[in-house]
């Protein structure tokens, strides 16, 4: 060819829709093998260069997501600093960039924030956006589904709505933190748990004491904190105040683990076993036991399903949930 292929060369030459070459492109799940393999070998032929199918999206405008933050607290730039944001951004930009799409961060903490994140598809900058929240209460997931936008949320809704979304098994996740205790002899066992008002901590805190029961231990004593350092370390003189023969304690996020390890040093008590959640940095700086959850594939698998969301807009809502899996070090 002596001009630059198109999307419609590849779909000529493959014999197949444009729809269907841009499912290929996008890395959308439900093509069948034999016509994604037609038309990669017609995307050979034809010379087409995948980073365009970012202009190529079926129906889209502009070839780009928005990765909408609200929870973070800080700027879009803050928000790569953060060990669970940085880690989902992370993950959803790698995935998005070898496609050749750009996404765009946005961090939407007030009314006037979300409605600018909704202005910035409907005016033709964006084709769809990957929501990630840390509030039960967040009116983001509804907003998106009211304006009828492509829209894929970072963990379950805590009110139901059309939306598809991916997320953890939480309370799997808190059982084997249990389990791993009590085989390791664990009698006194206490947990810092996450924000009452955040579903993945009820989850976790609900999945370990049920773990719990069925080793046998009808009670266990519970703080709260709000994901940070400093607030697992507060938890943790906490729990030491009220069961102060505690041996063991098993945190809803690494952050907190973290803190609770330094109140356990400055009490003289370093035979207490500690376990995380999440396997962040932190967790590995501190040599840190804790529950993985595996939050780059999660993001890639957000990005999967938004951009099959734009290529086949009658698609409905999916989800996909992943499993946690125990990651032992020195600490328990």
């Amino acid at each position: 060819m002596t001009r630059t292929p198109t999307l419609e060369d590849v779909a000529t030459v493959a014999g197949v829709s444009r729809a269907t070459v841009s499912r290929v492109i996008n890395d959308v799940a439900t093509v069948a093998p034999a016509l994604r393999t037609k038309v990669q070998h017609a995307i050979k032929k034809t010379g087409y260069r995948p980073n365009s199918a970012a202009r190529a999206l079926a129906g889209s405008r502009a070839g780009a997501v928005v990765l909408v933050v609200s929870g973070s607290d800080g700027t879009a730039e803050e928000i790569f600093d953060d060990p669970f944001f940085g880690r989902v951004a992370g993950g959803m930009i790698a995935h998005l960039g070898a496609l050749g799409i750009p996404p765009i961060v946005v961090a939407a903490d007030s009314d006037r924030a979300r409605a600018d994140s909704v202005a910035l598809i409907r005016h033709g900058r964006a084709d769809g956006a990957v929501l990630v929240s840390t509030r039960a209460d967040d009116p983001l997931p509804g907003v998106f589904v009211d304006a009828g936008i492509p829209a894929v949320l970072f963990a379950r809704p805590a009110l139901p709505a059309p939306i598809s979304y991916v997320d953890l098994a939480h309370e799997a996740g808190a059982a084997l933190a249990a389990d791993h205790l009590v085989t390791r002899g664990c009698q006194r066992v206490v947990t810092i748990a996450g924000p009452t008002d955040v579903l993945a901590a009820q989850d976790r805190l609900t999945g370990f004491r049920q773990a719990m029961a069925r080793h046998g231990h009808a009670h266990v004593a519970v703080a709260h904190g709000n994901f940070t350092q400093d607030s697992g370390e507060s938890a943790m003189h906490h729990l030491l105040s009220t069961v102060p023969d505690l041996d063991a304690v098993f945190a809803a996020n690494d952050l907190m683990a973290v803190g609770a390890l330094r109140a356990l040093r400055d009490t003289g008590r370093p035979d207490v076993a500690v376990i995380g959640f999440d396997n962040s940095k932190p967790a590995i700086n501190a040599d840190l036991t804790t529950i993985a959850q595996p939050l780059e594939d999660m993001a890639a698998e957000m990005s999967r399903l938004l951009l099959a969301q734009i290529a086949d807009p009658t698609q409905g809502p999916q989800c996909r949930i992943f499993e946690p899996s125990l990651v032992i070090r020195a600490t328990a």
